[in-house]
């Protein structure tokens, strides 16, 4: 019999997203480096203090991504990271690094007037708030991370070389079209050219091919609505561009050293959760990050890497609700 998805394997009625809610708060962070950070603040103003990081990086947030939480039990500040979403100038790569980020958080939190809070991060935003985790650890109160990527050399060529390329043949074929045989060798340098070429036209063809073939690999199942997002013109520029620009520099950690200092991370409540058929995240990372810092990894075995796929979802809604208790 086929997997009833709207059901745990237990029988259990998955959860979905809150309500929607619009923001009760929003504005700009000007970083002083040319950088304005679009954020908003969700939920009751005395609820407890959350931060959302989302993925890509250059995705942007998406007004369900308010819904994650309790409206009644979380004060939530999403933001778009530099150069992607609502922030300003878009797609733009200059000053824009993981510590960039990191401190550009840690300048949220203090407009918000948390003193301690809960981080939200899934695939590229685990990747962040890991980092944030191990820097801040003093203001971090909680951990949710999901499909966990490090940005190791070997994770990137997995998806940008060979490995789930022969998962989508068909997909990757398209990928690689797009560049000379002879540059085929180093297809995200082939990309980063292209990416940063002066002409628009070549920036944009690029772009667009390299943003569909993520937004077409990361679900188990086929997802119309993720394909049409990320072959739109201006998140494809902004999301490809800004991904590939951290991938090319291995985001600026040693090779290894997000899953190395996850011993950092002990002491710190939290949760893993991961798909089981992640191809853009596979889950050999997540189970690393777990051993060293401790915290409970469930692994959704019906899943792919989206936190759209129900069971991740049914599980991040789990999740926010039980640290929500524990405020």
């Amino acid at each position: 019999m086929p997997f009833d998805r709207s059901t745990e394997p237990d029988g259990t009625t998955r959860r979905g997203l809150y309500p929607e809610i619009e923001p009760y708060r929003s504005g700009t962070l000007d970083t002083g480096e040319g950088h304005e950070i679009y954020w908003e603040l969700a939920g009751n103003p005395n609820g407890r203090p959350a931060v959302f990081l989302h993925g890509g990086p250059g995705a942007g947030c998406a007004a369900n991504h308010r819904r994650l939480f309790d409206p009644a039990r979380y004060n939530v500040l999403l933001f778009d990271q530099r150069g992607c979403g609502r922030s300003k100038p878009h797609a733009s790569l200059d000053h824009n690094t993981t510590w960039h980020l990191v401190a550009d958080i840690e300048r949220l939190r203090q407009i918000m007037g948390a003193e301690r809070w809960l981080v939200f991060g899934g695939s590229w935003g685990s990747t962040l708030a890991i980092a944030y985790a191990e820097t801040h650890a003093e203001r971090v109160d909680a951990l949710i991370l999901r499909g966990i990527f490090a940005v190791r050399r070997k994770e990137v060529e997995w998806y940008y070389q060979h490995g789930a390329s022969i998962f989508f043949p068909e997909k990757w074929q398209r990928f690689v079209d797009a560049i000379p045989i002879n540059e085929r060798g180093d297809l995200m340098s082939a990309y980063n050219r292209r990416l940063t070429d002066h002409d628009e036209a070549v920036r944009l063809a690029a772009a667009r091919t390299w943003s569909l073939w993520e937004g077409e690999t990361i679900t188990l199942l086929p997802d119309a609505s993720l394909s049409d997002q990320h072959a739109g013109n201006d998140f494809a520029l902004a999301f490809a561009r800004i991904e590939n620009h951290y991938f090319v520099h291995g985001a600026w950690f040693e090779d290894g050293q997000i899953v190395r200092d996850s011993v950092k991370l002990k002491g710190i409540p939290g949760i893993i959760i991961q798909g089981r058929y992640d191809m853009a995240c596979p889950p050999e990372t997540a189970y690393q990050v777990h051993k060293a810092w401790g915290a409970p990894l469930i692994m959704v075995e019906d899943a792919g890497h989206a936190y759209t796929e129900p069971g991740i979802l049914h599980h991040l809604i789990l999740a926010t609700d039980r640290f929500a208790a524990r405020a």
